[in-house]
């Protein structure tokens, strides 16, 4: 597919999504039984309004039963399905009807939560909508008043979705059929903070009443090793505290314990709600602010923006006889900023540690949650 978004000064190619690729599939499969010719490139449209025109690999036919594959193609985006083959398998039969089914590869959702009842096939509602008018629509064309039974397979699927989400989301077996748009827009913030909500979502429709957030992979070790949690049920929220607090509002939970770095704990004591550093840094001026407000002089505010990392700066504040009191200001201007965005019951925790330094301050809130995830 040859469409550029430009993205930080780089060119990034678009792709097409699982659902393009099986309604792709599709559509061929059926123009093959309905003029019984092969058919090696097929266009689609998509919700977002383009045209995709598709390549249609490993033809296979008899009168009345066709199948076919398309390629996925992720573009420039760091997408574990690219490459894969999506197959569709079409069956002409004398009723009306068309059954849509999910084949080899394709997950079964086991969890409440997801936008597919619980026994279905993770076929999502737009690729189902974009399938079944696919077929509608070509059937139309021929004249054609039986039906189809339409089984969407990929043979890769179940090993490639154990680099997803799935097993988490409790999708078993293999990979979803996506898409909103139909097509793959390269390193899409959108489609990182949807996934985030999706987790939420899960969670809360299981009736977890207890979880974790940390922004990284960092967070979680630190949970998991130094804190000896159970983080089973428990979200990697990346840099989107402020979407994923907004979010909570709509959700069930009662404790919700947040364990950080202090490199990202202290942009959210500035009422830093995304804390990629692309969009904002300014910790060491916010920890200068508050060693200041604890009692520091011009000289240690100096210092301190001098300060390359936040381990730094805690190796130089720690000397001060105020340090903890700027720890215990910095937690409280988080909570602070945080329930400025939830609005519900939630209880809120807060952990925040460094690398170097292990633990820097607990609240009280998260002292009292932290025993909620310890295995009994």
């Amino acid at each position: 597919m040859e469409k550029y978004i430009v993205k930080d000064g780089k060119r990034l190619r678009y792709g097409y999504t699982t659902g393009s690729c099986a309604t792709g599939a599709t559509k061929a499969a059926i123009t093959m039984l309905l003029s019984n010719k092969d058919v090696e490139e097929i266009t689609i449209s998509t919700p977002k309004g383009w045209n995709v025109d598709l390549e249609i690999k490993d033809i296979s036919r008899t009168s009345d039963t066709a199948s076919c594959a398309v390629i996925k193609d992720g573009g420039d985006d760091p997408d574990n399905t690219h490459g894969m083959y999506i197959y569709s398998k079409v069956k002409l039969i004398d009723s009306p009807q068309i059954h849509l089914t999910g084949g080899k590869g394709v997950g079964k959702i086991t969890q409440k939560g997801l936008p597919v009842a619980v026994g279905e096939s993770a076929i999502n509602p737009v690729p189902r909508e974009m399938i079944l008018h696919a077929a509608k629509e070509t059937a139309k064309e021929f004249n054609y008043t039986g039906g189809f039974h339409i089984e969407i397979y990929a043979p890769e699927g179940e090993t490639v979705a154990k680099k997803t989400f799935n097993p988490k989301l409790g999708i078993l077996g293999g990979i979803s059929i996506l898409g909103t748009t139909g097509i793959v827009e390269p390193m899409s913030e959108k489609a990182l903070v949807a996934s985030l909500q999706l987790e939420l979502n899960i969670l809360d429709e299981n009736n977890h009443k207890n979880i974790i957030l940390f922004p990284g992979n960092y967070g979680r070790k630190f949970a998991r090793e130094d804190l000896s949690l159970n983080i089973e049920h428990s979200v990697k929220i990346s840099n989107y505290i402020g979407e994923v607090l907004e979010h909570l509002n709509t959700k069930n939970f009662e404790n919700v314990l947040i364990i950080s770095h202090l490199g990202k704990l202290i942009k959210v004591a500035g009422g830093i709600m995304n804390t990629h550093s692309k969009s904002a840094d300014a910790r060491m001026e916010i920890l200068a602010a508050y060693a200041s407000a604890c009692g520091g002089d011009s000289a240690l505010a100096r210092k301190t923006l001098q300060c390359i990392t936040t381990d730094e700066a805690i190796d130089l504040l720690k000397r001060e006889p105020f340090y903890e009191d700027i720890l215990g200001m910095i937690l409280e201007r988080v909570r602070y900023h945080i329930l400025s965005r939830i609005h519900n019951d939630a209880n809120i925790g807060l952990v925040m540690y460094t690398n170097s330094h292990g633990i820097l301050k607990v609240d009280e809130n998260g002292k009292q949650m932290i025993p909620l995830f310890q295995d009994k």
